[in-house]
């Protein structure tokens, strides 16, 4: 960096000049990792890094003013229903605010009454923090540490739990939960933030407050999801656990349900809840039981493509289970056709070989939507005879993945085979309805 005005802080604006432009906006703290870079946050919420070797001159055009924010107490009404808010991590109870540099991790009650105060006029809010984690960096053994924690709250008599979650694998969590947690009394919604709470475009209250009015006004006693409808901050969906998943990196309105239809919607500013799906499961009185998922288990998904080789099969040898995500109807490539599909041959001993030596397979769609139906071709038929399990299912490679490791911890071999295809928390459908497509 040739030329610096004085030392940039957290929250000033400043203008760093390149040999091709002029980059303007709040300066943020660069990483450990990436100290050679300059971090600027521009206008529209991103953040862009600069090389510091390539800055001929940064420039501090406004200091921060750095004052600290008054946290306001707010007395919680006695008389409403008690909600409590469990926090895993992601960033819907995180506000970061570069004009003054301060960070904000929302986890007490007092804390999340400041960031949202829609919620004092809705319930009387417990909150803690059970977990720091990163949706996509959870193992199986903080699917665990929520089912028992969830249990704990549960059993306290209270309206119902919120809990906060990255958005990347929240779908496999909420699959995951609605597995382990049996006989729940109360609703467990999900909520995650699709952008972050110091972006104008943030979702985080709308998602949050939502899923409390749901709680607060709703018979439903079943795990769910609770995140936009569409990119506007009108409403919200509660979604069902074993069959929604996150369909794009970025959008608020990513969360869509697969092969069903949501089971509410939620407008807040009209106070309204919409029901739209089946019948669901409803409160009563009840404990509720925790059956966990063995934390060694060795599952995975394998998606089919052109140009396979039978040694991707073999890989996954000593694993309890594995998913194919198939093709169309559930197909992998596993027939010579001609004298350069050899190699197919070799694929279906391989899946064969899997099944021999004690590996679950189970066929899940690689389209997402639709069907699996094994009895229509004849390769298809071949691995069927060979033991590939999941015909007729409807479920999600993702949820499949985490409804195989749950029955493999809590039941025989014998018994997974018998249960993977029937329906145990709404994760395969008895019919497809036809509007469901992209819904």
């Amino acid at each position: 960096m040739a030329k610096q005005d004085t030392n940039p802080q957290p929250g000033d604006i400043v203008e760093a000049e390149t040999p091709t432009e002029k980059i303007k906006g709040f300066f943020v703290p660069s990483p450990e990792t990436e100290q050679d870079t300059v971090i600027i946050k521009l206008q529209s919420g991103y953040n862009i890094g600069i090389k510091k070797e390539s800055i001929k001159q940064l420039t501090i055009l406004e200091k921060a003013a750095h004052k600290h924010a008054q946290a306001h107490e707010h007395a919680q009404q006695k008389d409403l229903p008690e909600i409590s808010i469990l926090h895993t991590g992601g960033t819907i109870a995180s506000k970061v605010d570069y004009r003054t540099g301060g960070v904000t991790a929302g986890f007490t009650p007092q804390e999340m009454l400041n960031m949202f105060p829609e919620l004092n006029s809705i319930a009387r809010i417990t909150s803690r923090q059970i977990m720091q984690a990163q949706s996509e960096m959870m193992r199986f053994a903080h699917y665990n540490i929520m089912a028992r924690e969830i249990e704990k709250e549960a059993q306290r008599g209270i309206q119902g739990i919120i809990l906060t979650h990255g958005t990347d694998t929240m779908h496999y969590t909420s699959a995951a939960l609605a597995f382990m947690l049996q006989d729940l009394p109360i609703p467990v919604i999900m909520v995650g933030a699709q952008r972050s709470s110091d972006r104008g475009s943030t979702d985080a209250a709308l998602n949050l407050i939502s899923a409390a009015y749901f709680i607060a006004n709703t018979d439903l006693a079943e795990v769910a999801i609770c995140m936009h409808e569409t990119m506007n901050d009108t409403s919200c969906l509660i979604l069902p656990a074993t069959k929604t998943r996150k369909m794009h990196t970025s959008r608020r309105d990513a969360f869509r349900p697969i092969n069903t239809t949501p089971i509410a919607e939620v407008n807040y500013e009209q106070k309204k809840i919409t029901y739209m799906t089946q019948p669901y499961k409803k409160r009563k009185q009840s404990k509720p039981r925790v059956t966990l998922l063995r934390e060694n288990i060795k599952v995975a998904i394998i998606k089919t493509h052109p140009n396979m080789h039978a040694d991707q099969f073999l890989a996954y040898r000593g694993y309890d289970g594995l998913i194919i995500e198939g093709t169309g109807l559930g197909h992998i490539p596993n027939q010579q056709t001609d004298n350069h599909t050899t190699e197919h041959t070799k694929i279906h001993g391989a899946v064969k070989t899997l099944i021999k030596e004690g590996t679950t397979i189970v066929m899940a769609p690689q389209t997402v939507y639709g069907r699996i139906n094994m009895k229509v071709y004849s390769p298809q038929r071949k691995l069927l005879d060979a033991g590939v399990l999941g015909h007729l299912s409807d479920m999600t490679p993702e949820t499949a993945l985490i409804k195989l490791a749950w029955l493999l911890s809590n039941h025989t071999k014998e018994e997974t085979r018998q249960l993977i295809t029937k329906d145990l928390r709404g994760e395969i459908a008895e019919r497809t309805e036809i509007d469901s497509f992209l819904n």
